[in-house]
């Protein structure tokens, strides 16, 4: 079958642009494959990195069709049909759409088509290939991830055991223990989860889900005896764990199911643990939350600002803060001046609080 590839092509010195190439591919040939091609073939100038081509090095990675992924992972057949499933969503939407608007509007007689699926009958398929996002392209297909290993170094990524100071033995786990560190440990470092991050775009100091997926594995590992300067660190305001959006795009694009923001909400969880709401106004926000939720149902907007920026009228600046906002919602009629709890309250309460049960036997539970 033939497949035109648009590859975006950039210098650090030039802007970027699409160059397209075409090839005889089969179904089965990874996007690998074809770059391999290209280069070998049609443009020895192509740059892109690669190693292992077996899903382990994490090299290859870059946006493919506008996703980050490993090159030597994703195949031709199966991209063409994620592409085409993706089509047919969002035709179906248009269709509904269409099909409202016809009903609210009889005047309209006939309505354009639907928009044409991402591979024609007939059409050659057309696979977009761009460098990775949140890094500096060094060329082509090559990104320059200097911040991205400084900000894994930040966390400290290693265990620790001077205070163990037995040098002499090797300090066994037992298959258990192991066990809780097999997601975590399964990380290749292929940047595909920082390339997407929402938080990294718009914050520079975010350590990224990479460093925070190995954070994680340091405070579940029993043999480190660092985990309270660690959670410490992980707690900064603006680098650590609060700065996640949970845009939940790290999770969709981790090529080996790391999951990097279940883990960023498990050391969040146990900064929580150890800390009441006036550690930080990140702490007091989740903890402010909960609590009215847990009253309510849900969120009493007129409470939830004065007592998370306002910490319960301590923070006199905090509370002026909110002056400019609060007399435009009061203006625009978006303050509510009366709260009604939900009917679900009682439900909602009960939920809260068998997990928050749970929660508390785990953390007391002695590890083995």
């Amino acid at each position: 079958m033939q497949v035109l590839f648009k590859i975006v092509r950039q210098s650090q010195n030039t802007g970027p642009r699409i160059q397209t190439y075409q090839l005889d591919v089969e179904p089965g040939n990874t996007i690998l494959d074809c770059l391999n091609r290209i280069k070998w073939e049609q443009d020895g100038t192509l740059a892109f990195r690669k190693n292992c081509r077996n899903t382990i090095c994490g090299s290859c990675s870059m946006r493919i069709n506008g996703r980050s992924a490993l090159a030597c992972k994703e195949n031709i057949g199966a991209e063409i049909a994620r592409l085409n499933q993706i089509s047919e969503q969002s035709t179906e939407t248009e269709s509904v759409s269409r099909d409202r608007e016809k009903t609210e509007n009889s005047a309209l007689n006939a309505l354009p088509g639907a928009p044409p699926r991402a591979t024609a009958p007939g059409a050659i398929p057309e696979i977009t290939i761009a460098p990775m996002g949140n890094m500096p392209v060094v060329k082509d297909l090559v990104v320059d991830m200097q911040r991205f290993w400084n900000n894994l170094e930040a966390v400290d990524p290693y265990v620790s055991n001077s205070a163990r100071k037995i040098p002499e033995r090797e300090f066994l786990q037992t298959p258990e223990e192991r066990s809780r560190l097999e997601e975590s440990g399964n990380c290749i470092l292929c940047g595909a989860c920082y390339s997407e991050c929402n938080a990294v775009e718009v914050n520079p100091n975010f350590v990224g889900p990479h460093a925070l997926a190995k954070a994680y594995r340091m405070v579940e590992d029993d043999r480190d005896d660092q985990t309270e300067s660690r959670l410490q660190n992980y707690n900064q305001a603006n680098s650590g764990v609060w700065s996640c959006t949970r845009c939940f795009y790290c999770n969709s694009v981790c090529p080996m199911g790391v999951e990097p923001l279940d883990k960023i909400g498990k050391i969040k969880d146990e900064i929580l643990e150890r800390s009441d709401d006036q550690a930080s106004r990140s702490i007091r926000h989740r903890k402010v939350l909960i609590d009215l939720v847990k009253k309510g149902g849900w969120v009493d907007e007129r409470k939830f600002a004065v007592m998370v920026v306002g910490n319960f009228f301590r923070d006199i600046k905090g509370l002026l803060s909110l002056g400019p906002v609060g007399f435009q919602s009061i203006k625009r009629g978006k303050m509510p001046l009366t709260f009604e709890a939900s009917e679900g309250t009682k439900e909602v309460r009960s939920l809260i609080e068998a997990v928050q049960e749970l929660e508390s036997k785990s953390s007391k539970a002695p590890k083995k």
